[in-house]
C-alpha cells in the first residue's frame, strides 16, 4: 500500500504538471481499477455476488464518503491560505478512526502504537505545509469546513469498510462496486461540464493509464490490510506516511520545495513509522 500510494501520487503530481482537467485524473482512479478488479475476480474465480443491503451500502460510502471526501479535499486546497494547512486537517483522519477502532471494534491499541501514530501525524505537519502561493483567496471559514468534511468523510470511508467487511461484504465486493459507483459520479459530473473537461494528449493517456494501475493496486492493499490489521488505524498512519517519500521524489523528479523542515518531518515521520511497525 505504502509503495503503491506514493508512485501513484507522483503519476497524479506529473498530471498537475501537465494541467490535466481533476475529473479525468479522478475517473481514471476509479474506472480503470473497476475493470482491474473484474479480470482478477474473474481469474482467481471470486464471486462478486451481492445482496441489495449490501449493495446500498457500498453506495452510502462511494456517494457520502469516497465522492464527496474528494471533492471537499480539492475544493478546501483551492481555497485555504496554504494547501498544506487543508491537507494536515483532512489527512488527520487516522486518530478518528483509531480511536474509533478501539471503541466500537475492541481493537489492540499500545502506548507504543499511540505515540507512533502522533509522531506521523505531529510531523506531517512539518512536511505538508509549503510556501503560501497566494491562491487561495476565499479563506475565512469555507476551506476549514471543507477540510473537515474531508476528514470526516475519510475517516467514516475507513470505519464504514471496516464494518462492512464485518458484515460479510468480501474485499472484491467493496472494490468493485464502490469504484464502480463512484465512477459512474464523476462521468455524470464530466458530462455535466464538458467545456472544462477538455480531451488530454496521447501522453496524458499514459500517465492516466498508470494512475490507474497503481490506485488500483493501492486500493486492493488497503482493503486487505483494513480487514486483517488489528486496528485499522494502523492502516491509516502507514497510509498518511507516505508523504514522506511522496515529497523526496517529488523534489528529485519535479524539483518541488524541498527545505531543513520538510527534512525534519521527514525524519520524525520515519520514526513514527519504525516504532509503530517494529
Amino acid at each position: 500500500m505504502f509503495v503503491s500510494s506514493v508512485i501513484l501520487y507522483l503519476l497524479i503530481r506529473k498530471a498537475s504538471l501537465m494541467k490535466m482537467p481533476t475529473p479525468y485524473v479522478n475517473l481514471a482512479s476509479f474506472f480503470i481499477p473497476f475493470f482491474v478488479y473484474v479480470i482478477f475476480a474473474f481469474l482467481n474465480h471470486v464471486s462478486v455476488r451481492t445482496t441489495f443491503p449490501h449493495l446500498l451500502l457500498i453506495a452510502a460510502l462511494a456517494f457520502f464518503c469516497s465522492y464527496l471526501g474528494n471533492i471537499a479535499s480539492l475544493r478546501s486546497i483551492e481555497n485555504a491560505p496554504n494547501p498544506g494547512y487543508s491537507l494536515i486537517i483532512s489527512k488527520s483522519y487516522v486518530v478518528l478512526t483509531t480511536a474509533f477502532a478501539v471503541l466500537f471494534f475492541n481493537a489492540p491499541l499500545s502506548l507504543k502504537s499511540s505515540f507512533a501514530i502522533a509522531l506521523i501525524v505531529g510531523f506531517s505537519v512539518l512536511i505538508m505545509i509549503g510556501r503560501n502561493t497566494g491562491k487561495g483567496r476565499k479563506s475565512g471559514l469555507a476551506w476549514l469546513l471543507m477540510a473537515l468534511g474531508a476528514f470526516f468523510a475519510w475517516g467514516f470511508l475507513s470505519i464504514g469498510t471496516k464494518y462492512a467487511f464485518s458484515l460479510g461484504i468480501t474485499v472484491y465486493e467493496r472494490l468493485m462496486y464502490l469504484t464502480l459507483f463512484v465512477s459512474a459520479f464523476i462521468g455524470l459530473e464530466i458530462g455535466i461540464r464538458p467545456e472544462k473537461n477538455k480531451l488530454p494528449a496521447f501522453n496524458g493517456w499514459m500517465v492516466l493509464l498508470g494512475i490507474g494501475i497503481c490506485s488500483a493496486a493501492f486500493n486492493y492493499f488497503m482493503m486487505v490490510a483494513l480487514d486483517t490489521a488489528p486496528n485499522i488505524g494502523y492502516v491509516n498512519a502507514v497510509n498518511a506516511s507516505s508523504i514522506s517519500a511522496v515529497t523526496i521524489f517529488s523534489a528529485l523528479l519535479f524539483g518541488d520545495e524541498f527545505s531543513v523542515r520538510k527534512m525534519v518531518g521527514i525524519a520524525g515521520v520515519t520514526l513514527g513509522l519504525i516504532l509503530l511497525l517494529v
